[in-house]
């Protein structure tokens, strides 16, 4: 069985590259405005933005859900 999945966009990205890269683009201030959560608001920090992430299910979708957003290439040919 093939380990390719094309219409995953977050397949082979860590969850620590994810949010460097949000991180990068938005800063710790932008990232709490979008995701209004404390590991981005209160003394951030990448070790504990993914010790909270890894624990938290329902925000870890949310950094997905942005990262997916503000990361992705639109199809030229405008499939999904």
């Amino acid at each position: 069985m093939p380990d390719s999945q094309p219409n995953n966009p977050l397949h082979g990205v860590t969850l620590a590259t994810i949010v460097e890269e949000l991180e990068a683009h938005y800063g710790w201030d932008g990232l709490a405005e979008r995701i209004d959560i404390n590991c981005f608001k209160s003394d951030p920090s990448l070790k504990s933005s993914l010790k909270f992430l890894r624990r938290t299910p329902w925000a870890r979708s949310k950094v997905e859900a942005l990262y997916i957003a503000t990361f992705s290439k639109p199809n030229p040919w405008g499939e999904r």
